[in-house]
């Protein structure tokens, strides 16, 4: 072979190699681009999910889908089976999905202000009352003569006799010792409301929450504090217990109840329009107690509050 032939040989040889190569160059930018547009769109769908389950931590797959599952979105692009078009659906799938969760968390928002409101004017009246009682109580008293018993060998009186029964009922009453000084302080005061001596119940109660201020289960001495006064028919002071219940512990275990009954006190303290936006947003923050556990008593609640 001729010197002239082994160059062109030589020539031909290292064409056909670059033209092999070079579109291997030009497709691997697009392929490590590719693969990074389908990490970040991975992580978002990890970020949106985890959004979901910190804005609505008790929803269930009943009332909000708390994954994306984009395989279900129907989209209108002619995507076929590509790498291209699965990042298409997955993004659609995304920006619906964000949509539907900004919608949500604005109008959460909206109705969590508006209860706000109308609970802090709840509690300016209930303040100016108290203001006017203390008031009251003391403006001095001119005139009255207190008359000394006339004799004190009497037998007790009725009054008397009722509160040695009670005193004795309410000793009857075994507090809890297991060595758990707030489940023992918690169970004396369900079983002394329970028994329907509620000022004691408040009283222990109330004792139990001071002592107690970041126990996990707080939710229920709180919840059942309110209820003790509710039950005692001082709706207007339960209102407060309520609500703090309920806004210091949105994730308590009874902060769904706290909110129930704080529309209930509401009701009992003819302020009915009130009363619906709390029983509207045990709906949408609680939708599963709302419609398992609580659900017969949030319906009568309603009624009787005549919401809409």
């Amino acid at each position: 072979m001729t010197l002239k032939l082994k160059n062109l040989f030589k020539m031909g040889a290292a064409t056909l190699m670059m033209t092999s190569i070079f579109p291997l160059l030009a497709i691997s930018p697009l392929l490590a681009q590719d693969s990074n547009v389908e990490g970040r769109v991975t992580k978002l769908e990890k970020e949106m999910g985890a959004v979901q389950r910190k804005v609505f931590p008790n929803a269930d797959s009943r009332f909000f889908e708390a994954d994306i599952q984009p395989e279900q979105q129907q989209v209108k692009k002619d995507t076929s089976n590509s790498a291209v078009g699965d990042l298409l659906v997955r993004i659609d799938s995304l920006e619906t999905q964000l949509a539907t969760l900004t919608g949500q968390i604005e109008r959460q928002g909206n109705e969590q202000r508006q209860l706000d409101a109308r609970l802090d004017a709840v509690e300016k009246m209930l303040k100016d009352a108290k203001a006017a009682e203390n008031t009251l109580a003391a403006t001095p008293v001119n005139n009255i003569t207190a008359a000394a018993p006339s004799n004190t060998n009497k037998t007790p009186s009725a009054n008397t006799r009722a509160s040695d029964t009670r005193r004795a009922a309410v000793s009857a009453i075994i507090k809890p010792d297991t060595g758990d000084k707030f489940d023992d302080d918690y169970s004396y005061g369900f079983r002394l409301w329970e028994a329907k001596f509620y000022p004691e119940a408040q009283s222990q109660l109330e004792t139990t929450v001071k002592n107690h201020p970041k126990h996990p289960r707080l939710s229920y001495a709180r919840n059942l504090l309110g209820r003790a006064m509710l039950d005692d028919n001082k709706p207007k002071t339960s209102l407060k217990i309520f609500y703090d219940n309920y806004k210091e512990d949105p994730r308590g275990a009874r902060a769904p109840d706290s909110l129930l009954y704080l529309g209930i006190a509401l009701t009992q303290t003819e302020q009915a329009k009130e009363a619906c936006e709390a029983f509207a947003q045990v709906e949408t923050a609680y939708p599963t107690e709302a419609s398992g556990r609580l659900a017969s008593l949030l319906k009568s609640s309603k009624t009787k509050a005549k919401c809409k």
